[in-house]
């Protein structure tokens, strides 16, 4: 069901920009130390993992799984954040960095992208054989909320208890329409920088075909959109026939009615990465959803707090609290 928030947005911080901005900003100098794993995939590939700390053999404290967005990293402020806020609750965190998002290349050619769900689903039983006794939930970011969506609906029996998916592209063809209007196009500048240095690093370690990377070489510094990259990229690296096709098949508002453990998501009116309308667009919402939309907000920024020297970063408090719930 969709439900209003409760979030209010700090009274000097009602831009969406500055909301967006600024959560990265005010949370640069913020430390984490974390203990970092690398898990081997079926496919020759590989997985960095960082903890919060390292479950012990007698560990019965639970687990909350994160997964970043775009390019993101256990660096991203928000995911900095939200480990610190699960730590504090004296829960064990673990980010899974996406292919190829730890700093390391990968060894495929394949990448991540926003409906592949088998890097999650391998390490959740990864995990579950592991720590049998743990208490799992897991959270997702941005383009991580659209993954999250997708694995928890095509896996409905996964041993999550609960589940949170925040500022997810749930629609893609419309999200990539929308952050390529007005000042969105600021962060889409960036994100595609990120992107393409990513696959520039592929294409010097030799991981893609010849007549892709030939392709490439030619086309890729006339990339300037996140479609162009999705058209020329990633459709043809993971198999897709054109970035229309990767949008239909990988976008995750399609099946959320296939979803069974409680789940959290919150979407923002004002997100500059994401189109409101077309991210709304659902006829029903089963009841074990909560769907939680709120007028401000902006990107993964959520800051309140009457104090600009204190700010407050509303979800790490929110989604902790949805999570214990069901603890």
């Amino acid at each position: 069901m969709f439900t209003q928030s409760q979030f209010t947005p700090a009274w000097w911080l009602h831009n969406p920009h500055c909301q967006t901005i600024l959560a990265k900003f005010l949370r640069s100098k913020k430390q984490l130390e974390t203990c970092n794993e690398t898990v081997e995939l079926p496919d020759g590939d590989f997985i960095d993992l960082a903890w919060t700390d390292k479950p012990k053999p007698d560990e019965t404290r639970p687990l909350v799984v994160v997964l970043h967005g775009l390019e993101g990293s256990v660096n991203s402020h928000y995911a900095k954040g939200m480990l610190s806020a699960i730590k504090e609750k004296q829960w064990i965190g673990v980010l899974m960095h996406f292919r190829g998002c730890s700093g390391r290349v990968n060894r495929k050619a394949r990448s991540y992208h926003s409906g592949d769900t088998d890097d999650i689903s391998y390490l959740t039983q990864f995990l579950k054989k592991k720590y049998p006794q743990l208490p799992m939930t897991i959270i997702g970011f941005s383009l991580g909320g659209n993954v999250l969506a997708r694995y928890l609906a095509k896996e409905p029996n996964n041993p999550y208890q609960a589940a949170a998916i925040i500022c997810a592209p749930l629609h893609l063809a419309s999200c990539s329409k929308r952050i390529n209007q007005g000042f969105s196009r600021i962060y889409q500048k960036y994100l595609v920088g990120m992107l393409k240095d990513s696959i520039k690093d592929k294409m010097a370690s030799n991981l893609l075909s010849a007549p892709l990377s030939q392709r490439l070489a030619h086309k890729l510094d006339e990339i300037k959109t996140i479609w162009q990259f999705d058209q020329l990229v990633t459709a043809p690296i993971n198999g897709f026939d054109s970035a229309e096709d990767y949008y239909h098949q990988a976008s995750g508002r399609f099946i959320l009615d296939k979803i069974k453990q409680p789940c959290l998501i919150i979407h923002s009116n004002d997100d500059p990465f994401l189109c409101d309308e077309n991210t709304r667009d659902i006829s029903s919402i089963p009841s074990n959803i909560c769907f939680e939309v709120s007028k401000k907000g902006g990107h993964v920024g959520f800051i309140n707090g009457n104090n600009p020297l204190r700010p407050q970063f509303w979800l790490e408090h929110r989604v902790p609290n949805f999570l214990e719930s069901y603890l």
